[in-house]
């Protein structure tokens, strides 16, 4: 499987942003989103089974964060809503935490 992440930028706090996901080649059974800080170790933060479409959340972004995914597009999209600057990172999507995009940076911040 291969992944292209994409759509990182500088966002405000508060503001928003829409990460996505390309996959090709071979299936997988669910796309996971993980974030590293500087610093810090790498966390999951967000996923989706890829075949019905349930979602799990990290505790620190339920209510906020959002992920889906267009079946047809073979693409996961990862909605990010009141982001706050601890939200800073570089976001990483994964298929079956087995392959791994190159990763995308988000900064929040004034």
């Amino acid at each position: 499987v291969q992944l292209q992440a994409s759509g990182g930028g500088l966002v405000q706090p508060g503001g928003s942003l829409r990460l996505s996901c390309a996959a090709s080649g071979s299936t997988f059974y669910a796309m996971n989103w993980f974030r590293q800080a500087p610093g810090k170790d790498r966390e999951f933060v967000i996923g989706i089974s890829w075949s019905d479409g349930t979602t799990y959340y990290s505790e620190s972004v339920k209510g906020r964060f959002t992920i889906s995914r267009d079946n047809a597009k073979n693409t996961g999209y990862l909605q990010m809503n009141s982001l706050k600057p601890e939200d800073t990172a570089v976001y990483y999507c994964a298929a079956d935490n087995d392959y791994w995009g190159q990763g995308t940076l988000v900064t929040v911040s004034s």
